[in-house]
């Protein structure tokens, strides 16, 4: 089983990129199943039916989230009656939408869960048991688990690839923006990845208009960041897995530029 999964999707930059890749990335790498995390979508805060629909419409099979997910109003109109989006799985009980699902595509199955990390972000339910008792739930029937952990600290990710390593197919984090570069398959078949990286403008700070994420570094003024409007780079990682026992025989991080040269 192949699986392709996308970075953070940074405003309208980060779809037009998405859009305009997704055929050569579908071609080069066959994936069974396309998941992105879509927190950032709608102008960097959030995501909106429409822009889901979207990414449906060319291919995708199922979106994460993060800390932005309820940034976008919208998102409490469909997101009980939208299966193939998911939002962190440790929220408290009680929150709107799912934290895990399985999707379907190419004749296979894949589970998705999405966590969130609790350092150096909002005060939220523990995500290594929220991992324990899905991951292990999910395993009586799915040997393809991905875990998109949406984390700040390095640290807490690391911990959480470990802490999973066997029982996930694939742990990958998001929330950073920055591609790192520990691919890798873990000892017990895990493929791991800090952060994916993002699909959206590089000529910002992490896809925001640099000026103003300045002038708040510099000033330590309120400064409302706005998504930039430049070249898009493009991050992500293809999964192959075994369909036996659902372990990782290979990982390759994937890295693309606007109009910079590549080969094929």
């Amino acid at each position: 089983m192949n699986v392709l999964f996308i970075g953070d999707i940074v405003g309208s930059v980060g779809r037009k990129a998405l859009r305009e890749n997704l055929p050569s990335l579908k071609s080069k790498y066959n994936p069974h199943v396309i998941i992105v995390n879509g927190e950032n979508a709608a102008s960097g805060r959030g995501i909106t039916q429409a822009i889901a629909r979207e990414f449906f419409d060319w291919g995708v099979h199922g979106i994460t989230m993060g800390n932005h997910t309820w940034d976008n109003k919208e998102i409490f109109d469909f997101i009980d009656d939208e299966p193939r989006i998911i939002r962190p799985a440790n929220f408290p009980p009680g929150t709107p939408g799912r934290g895990y699902t399985v999707v379907k595509g190419g004749g296979k199955e894949l589970a998705i869960v999405n966590l969130q990390g609790r350092t150096f972000l909002p005060a939220i339910d523990c995500p290594f048991r929220a991992a324990d008792d899905i991951v292990d739930e999910l395993r009586k029937k799915h040997k393809h688990i991905l875990v998109d952990f949406h984390a700040e600290a390095t640290s807490e990710k690391i911990a959480m690839g470990w802490h999973l390593d066997g029982r996930a197919s694939i742990v990958v984090g998001t929330h950073t923006h920055v591609q790192s570069n520990d691919d890798t398959i873990l000892p017990q078949g895990t493929a791991y990845q800090t952060d994916a990286g993002m699909v959206g403008p590089y000529e910002g700070v992490l896809g925001m208009q640099k000026e103003a994420v300045l002038q708040k570094f510099q000033t330590q003024l309120p400064v409302r960041f706005q998504v930039d409007m430049g070249k898009w780079h493009f991050h992500a990682i293809s999964v192959e897995l075994n369909d036996h026992d659902g372990k990782a025989r290979k990982i390759e991080k994937i890295r693309l530029k606007e109009d910079e040269w590549r080969m094929d």
